[in-house]
């Protein structure tokens, strides 16, 4: 019976350990990224729409934040169509939906960032200079007719305020291909 109490401990661990992940993709203080991911990639399906609600952006000047959802947007699209993902219209019955989220730390704290999206990376802000600020990006795969997203990943990083919009875009194509570097080739 004692060995059958261990084999149930060690399973449920594997378990929560394989539901969950987290790892730092880059250890510079500045380009440092922290990401976690949660779900089950199994749901995923060939087209994709935008999520309805799901595109919040949460910084200190708002009159950037259409421009973020316009680069974080081009930047999934460019991602998921070199995986053979086909993006549909909403009202074309989607077989799952694509949502993101993005914030600052000044505007929203990690255990805020936890409460909405049920995951924080923690990544630390030890060594990085005041010109820079945390900020989180999250994006979640849903299955239309659910609300609960199937797949989730969020990462943390460093802004730089000071980059040009093809500065921006580039770092936002390279955070979007690691973030979904787990998401297989459509089939």
């Amino acid at each position: 019976m004692f060995k059958n109490v261990n084999q149930v401990i060690f399973s449920t661990c594997l378990v929560m350990l394989t539901a969950c992940s987290s790892s730092n993709i880059e250890s510079t203080p500045v380009s440092r990224i922290t990401m976690v991911t949660s779900g089950d990639l199994s749901s995923v399906a060939s087209t994709y729409a935008w999520h309805a609600s799901m595109f919040s952006v949460h910084t200190a000047n708002k009159i950037d934040e259409q421009n973020l959802k316009i680069h974080l947007r081009g930047a999934v699209d460019k991602v998921m169509a070199e995986k053979g993902y086909q993006v549909v219209n909403y009202n074309d019955s989607p077989q799952m939906t694509i949502g993101f989220g993005m914030a600052l730390a000044s505007e929203m704290s990690d255990a805020e960032i936890l409460a909405k999206a049920g995951l924080v990376p923690g990544l630390a802000t030890q060594g990085v200079d005041s010109e820079h600020e945390k900020g989180s990006v999250l994006i979640a795969l849903f299955n239309p007719l659910v609300e609960q997203p199937f797949w989730r990943v969020l990462a943390q990083g460093f802004t730089e305020p000071n980059n040009d919009m093809t500065q921006r875009e580039a770092r936002f194509d390279s955070l979007a291909r690691i973030m979904l570097s787990s998401v297989p080739k459509a089939g």
